[in-house]
């Protein structure tokens, strides 16, 4: 499994190569640069390891504790935080969710002190509004994010079937499925032992 420095690293050399991708896909400069910054945010700070005590969780500074129950709930590198698609949109739907608390606390706050009153009907419609009149921007943010996240699982996968390569040679590629099935199999076919200790009862 590559350090974290070593996935860093990985992200900025990859930058370039995704930017151009990106422009070549979209031609468009505002949509090149939402990717490129969902890119380096999904690599640096918004990656797979944010489920234990890693170097995008550090990067979070005073806002870490957020990520605290994420972590609880969740076991290190499951399909929940490092699965394609599942892992950024689960994270992307957890930190959404608590910007809305925070939000909707903060408008209730201000709606006390100052003695205001906002029309949530309103709010929600132009929160909708929003989300599809820039759907193409949300996705291409995603797809940041997500590609981001990709070279994060993909070197760990690399890493850690090159050291089952260097451990078991072309056996260690192969899924731990068939694996077990040949040792349940070579097992089979062995001749049964009869225990050492074993007594006849007399009739």
């Amino acid at each position: 499994m590559p350090s974290g420095r070593t996935h860093d690293r990985i992200t900025l050399w990859a930058l370039p190569f995704v930017t151009g991708v990106a422009f070549w896909l979209t031609n468009s400069g505002n949509l090149t640069l939402l990717v490129t910054g969902g890119f380096l945010f999904g690599g640096l700070m918004f990656g797979p390891d944010l489920d234990i005590y890693s170097r995008q969780f550090q990067r979070w500074g005073v806002f870490r504790f957020i990520w605290l129950p994420y972590q609880k709930s969740l076991r290190h590198r499951s399909l929940l935080s490092h699965g394609p698609i599942i892992g950024t949109t689960l994270r992307v739907v957890y930190l959404s969710s608590l910007g809305a608390i925070v939000a909707i606390f903060t408008l209730l706050i201000v709606e006390k002190l100052w003695n205001m009153q906002f029309n949530w009907q309103m709010t929600g419609e132009t929160v909708k509004f929003t989300i599809a009149h820039y759907s193409m921007e949300f996705l291409a943010l995603f797809v940041g994010l997500e590609v981001g996240a990709m070279s994060h699982y993909l070197s760990d996968w690399g890493g850690s079937a090159y050291k089952r390569f260097q451990k078991q040679g072309v056996r260690g590629l192969l899924p731990r499925a068939k694996m077990k099935k040949r040792k349940v199999t070579s097992r089979g076919n062995g001749s049964k032992v009869k225990p050492k200790n074993s007594r006849r009862t007399k009739s």
